[in-house]
């Protein structure tokens, strides 16, 4: 039945012709913004996980900005640490110098206090953007580390900052010196037990030899706060035991942020054999002798009837009067002018050479964790980029492809259209 009210190969082709324009206008979108999906409306869950992605990397962008700048600031402190070591080498050929008797060493002495002059400097003038590494007498906790933003963990909805943690290493001159007005803690208040725990233990030269130990906190890991002192004081000496201490800082180590009782331990050994070598002379005949283990101190020596002395450890909580002392403290205390001081100064550069190389060491296998890391983040941005671009961009040759056929079907559907609208006037023939 034909009507003139109701075209029905009209309306099929008009649908026709409306479905091939919203496609046209969807490829011709796709062509102009490069996108498959634009907005939300175009797919809803592609959409707002690219979005997520793309945040993402934004959030990369800025790690690696502070990649860089934490990799600048190491650098700057791997460069003033070994400079340190090459500046105390120097030092150590100067004590070699003083071992002869016949040479000037009251020069030799001035040469190397204007050496120790040039590591302070160096100490002060190494950071980067005011951020200093050679440098760890701050009483506060955290100070002793810098965090770099690494990488930005994603679980989910949630996303949280990674750091990597790169500690300072002290290679300041400075003396530690435990405030005079503290009064030490009692036992039982400390982290020091066992052999010389705040009283005086005697350690004798008899049928055995001396010895006893000193447990420091219940772990070599243990932390200290920044600023907490630890002594020895040396009491009734007898024969030829070393003299007595007069002061709580004759033998002392204040504790770094970031210090563990391990390494109270080995400051607390070294602070003692270093006072008694000075007070005895090298051989050192008929004393102790500390040697730190993990968080224990020991006490061992040889047996010499009548050498006798006691040893009190002492612990004073963190003060505003306490100095916290440099790395190469002992450097401040090298003195060539006589034979004795000479024979002890080798000693002790040898230790502080040491501790610059470690802390070059140190500051080289962050530098190079650090470059990894921005490798990496530089990789996985791409990554994430690329992964985003198959989610959302077009295909730009299906597009081309696509716009033409529609061009075809729209100009066949516009003729099909135009033919079914012509049908009702056959009708008009009937009536005439």
């Amino acid at each position: 039945m034909s009507s003139i009210l109701t075209n029905p190969g009209a309306e099929a082709a008009l649908a026709t012709l409306r479905t091939i324009n919203a496609g046209l206008a969807e490829t011709r979108n796709q062509i102009s913004t490069g996108k498959r999906v634009a907005s939300a409306e175009d797919n809803a869950a592609v959409w707002a996980i690219s979005k997520t992605m793309e945040a993402d990397v934004r959030g990369f962008q800025r790690v690696s900005d502070s990649l860089r700048l934490g990799h600048a600031t190491i650098a700057v402190a791997r460069e003033g640490a070994e400079t340190i070591a090459e500046l105390l080498t120097e030092v150590k050929g100067k004590i070699v110098a003083a071992q002869e008797e016949n040479v000037d060493r009251a020069k030799i002495q001035g040469d190397i206090d204007a050496l120790r002059d040039q590591v302070a400097s160096v100490v002060g003038t190494a950071q980067f953007n005011g951020q200093y590494m050679l440098t760890n007498t701050e009483q506060t906790a955290g100070s002793g580390a810098i965090n770099i933003l690494a990488s930005i963990d994603r679980k989910g909805d949630t996303a949280t900052p990674s750091d990597i943690t790169v500690a300072k290493r002290d290679l300041g001159t400075g003396a530690a010196s435990i405030g005079t007005g503290l009064a030490a803690l009692a036992a039982g208040a400390n982290d020091v037990a066992g052999f010389g725990d705040a009283a005086a233990a005697a350690l004798t030269g008899a049928a055995s030899a001396p010895s006893g130990t000193t447990t420091f906190g219940t772990a070599a890991s243990e932390s200290v706060a920044a600023g907490t002192g630890f002594s020895i004081e040396i009491s009734a000496t007898a024969g030829n035991g070393p003299a007595n201490t007069t002061g709580r800082n004759d033998i002392a180590y204040v504790a770094r942020d970031g210090d563990t009782m391990a390494e109270v331990t080995a400051g607390l050994a070294r602070a003692f054999n270093s006072y008694v070598k000075a007070d005895l002379g090298a051989d050192n005949v008929g004393t102790i002798h500390a040697t730190a283990s993990g968080n224990q101190l020991s006490f061992t020596g040889i047996d010499n009837v009548g050498d006798n002395f006691s040893v009190t450890v002492q612990q004073y909580a963190a003060d505003a009067s306490t100095t916290i002392g440099g790395g190469l403290e002992a450097l401040a205390g090298i003195d060539v002018t006589s034979q004795a001081g000479a024979d002890s100064a080798l000693d002790e550069i040898e230790g502080l050479i040491q501790t610059a190389i470690d802390a070059s060491a140190a500051f080289g296998s962050n530098q190079m964790r650090l470059d990894t890391q921005r490798d990496f983040i530089s990789g996985l941005s791409d990554a994430l980029k690329s992964g985003i671009g198959s989610l959302v961009d077009a295909d730009m040759e299906e597009a081309s492809a696509r716009l033409q056929a529609l061009q075809v079907q729209q100009q066949l559907a516009v003729q099909a259209m135009g033919i079914a609208n012509r049908a009702p006037q056959v009708l008009l023939g009937l009536f005439r």
